[in-house]
Order: C-alpha cells, then structure tokens, then sequence
C-alpha cells in the first residue's frame, strides 16, 4: 500500500469516509421515440371510427395520467389497443430513463467506491504512518532508558564488586587483627611469670592493657562495619535485580517495538488477530511507566551514593585504626625498652653491690679470725696474771702482804677482763655484721636472679614476640 503522502497530503480532512457524487443533467433535443411536446394533451383522431370495424379504436382505458387499467378493451382480428403513441412514447422514455438511471448509479457507485477506496487508501497509509512514527518515537523512549538502566546497572555492578572487596578487606582486618591481640595477651602471660618483686603493674603493663582494649574496640567497629558492608550488598543486589528485570522488560519491549516498527502490509508475518483490540487491566499508563523506571534509578543511585560513602568510611577507618594500632605499638615497645634498659642498670648495680658485699664479707670473716686470735693472746695473759696472784698466794705467814705487785696484779686482771669483754662484744658484733651480710649476699642473689628472669621475660621472649606485630600494611 503506498504511503499517505504518496496517495494525499498528510493534512488532508474529509467530511465522510466515502463522498458521494451526483449525475449531471444534460438538455438535448428528445429523439421521436421519446414523448414529444404536446403528448400531454388529449389525442384527436384524424376521422370518426366506430367502436366496431377493422378500423375499430377499441375502448381505451390507459390515460398517461394514472395508468389505471379498466375493462378488457374491444378486440378485433388485428390487435388489442391498449394505449396511443403518446403513451407508446413514455413508455419508452421511461424504460430509457430506468437503464440510463440505473447506469448513472452504477456509474456512481464505481465512482463512489474508488473514490471511498482511494480516499480510505490514503487514510489508511496516513494512519499507518502516524502508528510507524509512534513506534519509531516509543522505540526510541525506550531504548534511552534502556541505556541509562545499562549504565547505571554497569556502575552498580562495579560498585557491587568494590564492596564485596572491601567486605573480604574487612573480613582479613579482623583474621589479621588476631595477631595483635594474640601478642599482647601472651605477652601479658608471660609477664605474670616474673618472680615475686618484679611482678609489679609497670608501664609496659599497662601499655599492654590498652593494646588488648584498643584491638577489642577496633573489632566492634570492624563487625560492626562488616554488618552494614553486608546490608549495603544486600540493597546493592536488590536494586540491581530491579533494574535487571526492568532492563529485561525494556529490552523484550524495544524488541517487539522495532519489529512492530518493521511491519509492512507485505511482511509475511502479518495475522488476523481478533482480541488484539483491547486495554489489559494491567497496563500502566505513561506517568505510572516513568514514574516506576524513575523510581527505580533513583533508589539505585542512592543505593550506590550510600554505598560510596560507606567505602570513603572505610578507608578513614582502616587509616584510624592502623595509625592507633601502631602508636599503640610505638609506645609498648617504647616502654618495653625503656623497662629493659632500667631491668639491666639494675641488674648490673646488683652485681656490683653483690662483689662489694662479698669483699666486705670476706674482710669480716678475717676480721673474726683475727678477733679470735685476739680473744686467745688475751686469755694467756689472763692465765699469767691469774696464775702469779695464785703462786703469791702460796706465801706464808707475813710475807703474804698486800704489797704492790699484788694490787697490780689484781688490776691487771680487772683490765684484762675489761679488755676481753670489750673483744667479745666486738667479735659478736662482727658475727653478726658476717650473717647479715650473708643475708644481703643471699638477697642480693635472689634479686639478680629475679632481675634476669624478669629481662629473660621481657627482653628475649618479650621483644621477640612484639618482633612478629603486623607492618601497617
């Protein structure tokens, strides 16, 4: 079928679908078959006949005025007369007029139905035309939202892929975050098993402390992250499934579309279809259609905002927590050497305290010895000052007198008594200066023993240990 603009203007209108045009009259001279001027006056025969004869006229009963037939006329051997010339006359015109009426109509009717044909042709091809451009424009809608739920399904789905990296990001935190926890709690194991003095809560405890306490919050805070990564998916994937079932139903509707578009009236694919005609219950209509694809990309974008802003928290999350984390560590490490280093001065003062100790008790003991010694030279001049008073004690009668060698031997006696107590009381003294340092000395030992247990502890297990802490990496 051609195209309305091939048949008629596109802006052509028409009153009724298929006008009708009238016969023309034409004024000729009628021929003599036809009725004659003067055939509607009565008709004068030439002579008088008789109503019985050859020539017998016969009873008329036609009058061109009504028709009206009347009784059987008079019949002779020639004829029945019926009616005159006049009457002959328009009995011809009207059969004449009856086939000339007849063809002018059919003449008009063909006329009337190519010009209905055409005319329908025309509108036909115009409404087709109106009907391609509709689709063509439709398509076209569609398509364009069909590209744009593309590119937002494409950002959607790299941002899907992005937070599900970020999720295995987390979810490795908190794997590694073990590490941390792991040392310093060991770490604080270790330390209980310091010896009696040193099992004091220092810095480095504390320090401990708050490396155990910073790991435990920066955990909540990572579970808690992970649990809105995992609830941002599930939105992500939903408003992904929409826009994937909307883009589906675009794609199915611009298909059908272009190929309604591609129909012509010689496509071979072309079928009655009767119940095609009809507005299903469920349709929507423009506003709804927009509003729902709108509606949909709008849900996507802030799905996807809310998505990005997760992740640029994440990023502060991860830079907080690492520079926390590894301050912390600075200042356990920090403490640790400094602990060690006074652990060591210590340490080393002990020893030196422990020599001094062990050269003063040495010069003790010999201080006892000699004292000893000492007490023993004393006793043999008590033994000779004794022994002398008690040999003049022997005299007899008046030669036992009280002359001055016995009082001086008396007050020899007395200082040597004096003199050995006083020795005595020094020796004492020193035997006790001997166990106290041999108290210090047993102390001292101890002390250094703990010194080195608690640098054993804190030095070779204790910085081994803190050596294997995760980079910040």
């Amino acid at each position: 079928m051609d195209t309305g603009q091939e048949r008629g203007g596109a802006g052509e209108t028409y009153d009724t679908p298929c006008p009708r045009v009238d016969a023309v009259e034409t004024s000729d001279k009628p021929p003599a078959y036809f009725p004659q001027p003067g055939d509607e006056l009565p008709a004068q025969p030439e002579k008088e006949m008789g109503p019985i004869g050859p020539w017998a006229t016969g009873r008329v009963t036609f009058t061109p005025q009504d028709g009206l037939t009347g009784v059987r006329p008079v019949v002779d051997r020639y004829s029945v007369t019926n009616s005159g010339a006049s009457q002959w006359r328009a009995h011809n015109e009207k059969f004449f007029k009856q086939s000339n009426e007849k063809i002018r109509e059919a003449q008009l009717a063909v006329s009337n139905a190519k010009r209905c044909v055409d005319r329908a042709y025309k509108e036909t091809d115009k409404t087709q035309w109106e009907s391609t451009e509709y689709l063509r424009n439709r398509a076209n809608e569609v398509y364009r939202w069909k590209t744009e739920l593309e590119h937002v399904i494409r950002d959607i789905t790299k941002e899907i892929e992005l937070l599900e990296t970020e999720h295995r990001r987390v979810k490795h935190s908190l794997s590694v975050l073990t590490i941390p926890e792991s040392i310093a709690g060991e770490f604080i194991q270790l330390r209980s098993k310091r010896l009696e003095s040193d099992l004091t809560r220092d810095e480095v405890e504390e320090e401990l402390t708050k490396e155990i306490a910073l790991c435990s919050e920066i955990r909540a805070l990572l579970n808690e992250t992970r649990n809105q990564i995992e609830m941002q998916l599930t939105e992500l994937k939903a408003a992904k499934a929409r826009m994937e079932m909307d883009w589906a139903d675009k794609t199915d509707a611009y298909t059908i579309d272009s190929r309604c578009m591609e129909l012509k009236n010689d496509s071979p694919l072309i079928l009655w279809k009767p119940g095609a005609t009809r507005f299903p219950g469920e349709q929507s209509t423009p506003a709804s259609y927009e509003h729902y694809t709108r509606e949909s990309l709008t849900d996507a974008e802030a799905a996807k905002q809310r998505s990005e802003n997760l992740r640029s928290t994440l990023d502060s999350i991860y830079k907080n927590s690492t520079k926390d984390l590894r301050d912390q560590a600075t200042r356990v490490d920090l403490v640790l050497g400094q602990k060690i280093k006074l652990t060591e001065d210590v340490r080393l003062q002990l020893e030196k305290e422990l020599l001094h100790c062990l050269h003063e008790l040495a010069n003790t003991e010999k201080s006892i010895e000699e004292l000893r010694h000492s007490t023993r030279g004393l006793d043999y001049a008590m033994k000779v000052a004794q022994t002398r008073l008690a040999n003049r004690l022997e005299r007899r009668n008046v030669d036992n007198c009280r002359d001055t060698p016995q009082f001086a031997l008396i007050e020899e006696v007395k200082l040597l008594n004096e003199r050995t107590s006083a020795v005595l009381a020094e020796l004492k003294r020193a035997e006790d200066t001997q166990a106290g340092l041999v108290k210090a000395r047993s102390d001292l030992e101890h002390e250094i023993i703990v010194k080195r247990k608690t640098l054993y502890i804190d030095k070779e297990r204790g910085q081994l240990l803190r050596s294997f802490y995760p980079t910040t990496i």
